[in-house]
């Protein structure tokens, strides 16, 4: 399995950004999709995720200002980053679950190198 990162970079508070993750190896559209993200000093923390049927999860402090997506056809899961914080300020790593058709987000297998986001005050 190989996830491919890209789109961080730096912007200033309030400003956009949006990452894309394209993923090969295995059937894209039966496995969950997230995004993590580590800020320094910080633990590894699940950002949002995406089910292989389309529900969706976000932790309290993104909701509202990232929404996660994904495109089966191109095996690329997404996430829109808006109203960014410096708190948001982390290299984010996209993963997907190692299970097939997972109810839950609680299993991750592959995670990619990781896309770094700097968000200046």
């Amino acid at each position: 399995v190989q996830l491919q990162a890209s789109g961080g970079g730096l912007v200033q508070a309030g400003g956009s950004l949006r990452l894309s993750c394209a993923a090969s190896g295995r059937t894209f559209n039966r496995y969950n999709m997230g995004w993590f993200r580590q800020a320094p000093g910080k633990e590894r923390e699940l950002v949002a995720a995406m089910r292989w049927s389309g529900g969706t999860y976000y932790r309290d402090s993104v909701k509202g200002r990232f929404t996660i997506s994904r495109d089966n056809a191109k095996s690329t899961v997404y996430l829109q980053m808006n109203s960014l914080k410096p708190e948001d300020t982390a290299v984010y790593y996209c993963a997907q679950g190692r299970i097939e058709y997972d109810g839950t987000f609680q299993n991750w297998g592959y995670w990619g190198r990781g896309t770094l986001v700097t968000v200046s005050s």
